[in-house]
């Protein structure tokens, strides 16, 4: 694990990516410790061996149409097809937690407000991470982009597989009286957004995602098989916490002491 240091930073954005990062705001939050890589299928199978852990889903590359399941579990490549609840469990098992979504991005973008977690460069999927169909569409070994790393030194922030973080999503966590402390609102308050989007029809809250009918966990970083352009720290997406998806794993965090 790496340290991330505490304080203020910016989260969100003003001008770019769809309306539920917006608008940039400052954050304060505790420092803590977070994983320098993504959780690898080795690592994820010694739980899954002690009895603390599910196993991954079987089926999840047949399941999206993207070839072999073996080309995504060697064991250093990110492990896939586990859900929300899989993840936490894995991270209490190793005395950890998932990080909440401001600890992430914060941990992405320091206090610069930097658009990527290398910087301001557009980003190249030779230098900067696994993505836009990186490695034949599939994952890569963790670590492989040390160029992409963040400013605490982290790796794979950027691509490779989506990252499950502790928060519900909200689509107005960002204007709401927590937001400071990156706090969402209670599952409570964001059905009760997410209906008033619905009724006035503001899909781009959400991106191109529906707009959710239950509460759903954030995930971030982007994929193997995303574009660049939306590698940008301050992008949200979100899904139901059961699924389990060829593009999502995750990576533990730990306050300090």
């Amino acid at each position: 694990m790496l340290p991330v240091a505490g304080g203020e930073s910016t989260m969100g954005a003003d001008d770019a990516g769809e309306r539920d990062e917006r608008p940039a705001h400052k954050v304060t939050i505790p420092g803590f410790l977070l994983d320098k890589t993504e959780v690898t299928n080795s690592a994820y199978l010694e739980c899954v061996k002690s009895g603390s852990c599910k196993p991954f889903r079987q089926d999840v590359a047949k399941s999206m149409k993207a070839g072999s399941e073996q080309s995504f579990r060697g064991p250093e490549q990110p492990v896939v097809g586990v859900s929300w609840f899989d993840a936490k469990a894995y991270c209490e098992w190793r005395g950890k937690r998932l990080p909440t979504e401001a600890e992430w991005e914060k941990a992405a973008r320091s206090s610069d407000g930097r658009t990527y977690t290398w910087g301001e460069d557009a980003p190249d999927p030779k230098r900067h991470g696994c993505f836009a169909g990186c490695n034949g569409g599939t994952t890569a070994a963790v670590g492989s982009f040390p160029q992409g790393k963040g400013p605490y030194g982290h790796l794979d922030l950027s691509g490779n597989v989506w990252e499950w973080v502790e928060d519900l999503y909200d689509p107005m966590a960002y204007t709401r009286t927590g937001a400071g402390q990156g706090t969402p609102g209670t599952c409570e308050e964001i059905l009760a957004s997410q209906e008033y989007l619905r009724k006035n029809k503001l899909e781009g809250y959400t991106g191109t995602n529906p707009i959710p009918t239950e509460c759903e966990r954030v995930l971030r970083g982007g994929a193997f098989n995303y574009p660049g352009r939306g590698l940008r720290v301050s992008n949200r997406v979100h899904h139901p916490g059961s699924w389990r998806l060829l593009f999502a794993g995750f990576r533990c965090a730990k306050d300090r002491s």
